[in-house]
């Protein structure tokens, strides 16, 4: 029985590790990244696998941590899946290494790697392994040169980008783009 519960400690812990090349954005401010951001781009997953127009909107929790809610559209349903999950950060509140649970007590890495750390404007996101990555975005539209940046930079860190799954805002039944939004993507 020991060696049971010594193998599952580990393989909780290993879900909250590090993939290799990744490091966490240092002098995060958890205050600038709460609200409202639209995924750009992902890497497949079944958790996620045929929805569109994906936001994740972050809030604080009366615990200390932070409230996921995760909405996207389901397209062959007709409707909209939402997942409520709950971070907590792993290290110190200045680093961008945290661990999200949607699943009572199993939690993943949720590391940002690279961030717009002057507007808080985009940022790079990954798991615990190469398999997870996500690129998101205050906007739905996202500057082109800030994309390939972004792409460029997971590529580096040894992400198979060539997989990533590019999402179209445009396309939601409940649009709620703006003229400033693609005005914003076109500068």
């Amino acid at each position: 029985m020991k060696k049971l519960s010594i193998v599952f400690v580990l393989f909780l812990t290993g879900c909250v590790g590090i993939p290799e090349n990744v490091r966490p954005v240092d002098n995060f401010k958890l205050e600038k990244y709460l609200g409202k951001w639209y995924e750009i781009a992902r890497l497949d997953h079944s958790f996620e696998r045929g929805l569109t127009q994906v936001t994740a909107d972050y809030s604080l929790r009366d615990d200390g941590g932070v409230r996921v809610l995760n909405r996207g559209y389901f397209a062959k349903e007709n409707s909209w899946k939402e997942a409520e999950g709950k971070a907590y950060f792993v290290k110190g509140y200045d680093q961008g290494y945290l661990k999200v649970s949607f699943f009572g007590p199993f939690y993943g890495s949720y590391i940002v790697f690279g961030l717009d750390h002057e507007n808080y404007q985009y940022s790079l996101v990954c798991g615990p392994d190469k398999s997870y990555l996500w690129i998101l975005d205050r906007s739905p539209i996202m500057k082109e040169e800030i994309k390939y940046i972004l792409i460029k930079k997971a590529e580096a860190s040894g992400f198979d980008t060539s997989k990533l799954i590019f999402l179209d805002h445009d396309k939601s039944p409940n649009n709620a783009n703006s003229a400033d939004a693609k005005s914003r993507a076109a500068d």
